[in-house]
């Protein structure tokens, strides 16, 4: 074998600069979008208006009505809401959810437990040694120090996940027995009692002053982000229409100002150019960010029209590889366009993805969504007689019978757990 040099032609795929922006651009949500605007903007001289009230529709037969974008409001989180969506984090057993929700209920405002170990014990018929493993979970969350039923355990609790502390002994001696000396910053009688230098001693001081005497206070009072749908998918006289809002194609005007380039120095003119440049590719990479859209949300609301007819229960399997063949565009640009995309429709605001939804094939031709047999499934034990609970095997019967819907009894038993439904046995 010898090294050699052969000719050869092929076709390669390259990248250029508003390729790139279009796909950044695509995976944006309307706010991403206009921030991303707005940095543009602020470098780029030639950008002379962001107008937002451009209006397009897109319809199966009409035209919506548009919401300002200041009625679509966030609701407000409480502590206990935010505490509670950590949950579902935790590795736990199924029976210790109801015991650690209890603890969490039973928190003040500052995230201190307002209740002891044997009132816990007692209000729920456990033992006093579930109720302390409920409050070691309760306190493993975030932020830490929630739970603590002093000051002093509050610290300690925060202490623990500090990096950087190495004589969490000696922190812990100084809360319960010297907080005087933390309030005094008295660093000799911390280097004497507890065989430190002086800049440890600082360190230790510091650690404990950077902990929150209130965490609960941390979680309080905050909002939840904004969700700005894309769209709105609604019906009019019989008809399913999609109406995209105002703020989901902005349009970028240019500064005519600067159209004459007369008398300006040669880099200059190359400068302004290329901003110029910049702006059309922004606005045409925004054009196939809302014509890929559209595609997609028409593609999804003649697949899932029943679900908009009748609801969760008709949702039906649908898969990204099926909208990239249909409306011929990779799966890669399914995936990106609907990223952090969402629409407002009669179920709420919901987001894209939730309309591609995995099914499981029943064996008889047909695929039925794994949503919509979850769904099914609550339905149903929320109708059973409650003095004789069905099992997992009269579910699969009443699925079968009712519903035409055929699965395995271990899979109806696999949904009821991520439902967080628990047994027969246990719903009496």
């Amino acid at each position: 074998m010898q090294p050699r040099l052969i000719q050869e032609q092929s076709l390669q795929w390259k990248m250029n600069q508003s390729l790139l922006q279009a796909i950044q651009i695509l995976q944006f949500s309307s706010v991403e979008l206009l921030d991303y605007i707005k940095e543009v903007a602020n470098e780029n001289p030639l950008v002379d208006e962001i107008d937002t009230n451009y209006n397009v529709y897109s319809e199966l037969g009409g035209s919506g009505s548009q919401p300002d974008i200041g009625e679509i409001n966030s609701a407000e989180l409480s502590m206990f809401e935010r505490l509670k969506r950590q949950l579902f984090t935790l590795n736990m057993p199924e029976e210790m959810l109801p015991v650690v929700i209890y603890g969490i209920d039973s928190l003040d405002e500052s995230g201190y437990l307002t209740i002891d170990l044997q009132t816990w014990a007692n209000d729920l018929q456990i033992s006093p040694e579930t109720a302390l493993e409920a409050l070691s979970l309760l306190q493993s969350l975030d932020p830490p120090g929630i739970g603590a039923r002093t000051l002093t355990e509050c610290i300690l609790l925060q202490l623990q996940k500090t990096a950087g502390i190495n004589n969490l002994a000696a922190a812990a001696d100084l809360l319960h027995n010297h907080l005087d000396w933390v309030a005094d910053n008295d660093l000799r009688a911390i280097t004497n009692a507890y065989d430190v230098d002086e800049k440890q001693a600082a360190d230790l001081i510091e650690h404990i002053r950077a902990c929150h005497p209130k965490p609960g206070n941390l979680l309080a009072d905050k909002k939840a982000d904004y969700i700005i749908p894309e769209a709105a998918i609604i019906k009019e006289d019989g008809r399913w229409k999609i109406s995209f809002y105002k703020w989901s194609k902005p349009t970028i005007s240019l500064n005519h100002d600067y159209e004459n380039l007369a008398g300006l120095k040669e880099e200059d003119k190359t400068y302004l150019k290329e901003k110029k440049q910049q702006i059309e590719w922004l606005n045409n990479a925004i054009d196939y960010r809302i014509s890929t859209l559209e595609k997609i949300i028409h593609f999804v609301v003649q697949k899932q029209l029943l679900y908009f007819e009748e609801g969760t229960e008709a949702l039906r399997p649908l898969t990204l590889k099926e909208a990239a063949g249909e409306l011929d565009i990779s799966i890669s640009t399914v995936s990106r366009s609907i990223q952090n995309k969402y629409v407002q429709t009669t179920q709420g605001v919901t987001p894209i993805k939730f309309f591609f939804a995995r099914g499981i094939d029943q064996g008889n031709g047909n695929t039925t969504s794994t949503f919509a047999i979850k769904q099914t499934i609550a339905k149903i034990i929320n109708g059973e007689d409650k003095g004789k609970p069905l099992s997992d095997e009269g579910i699969k019967q009443k699925l079968a019978n009712e519903y035409d819907i055929h699965i395995a009894r271990r899979t109806v038993m696999k949904y009821r757990e991520q439902l967080r439904i628990p047994s027969s046995m246990k719903r009496k």
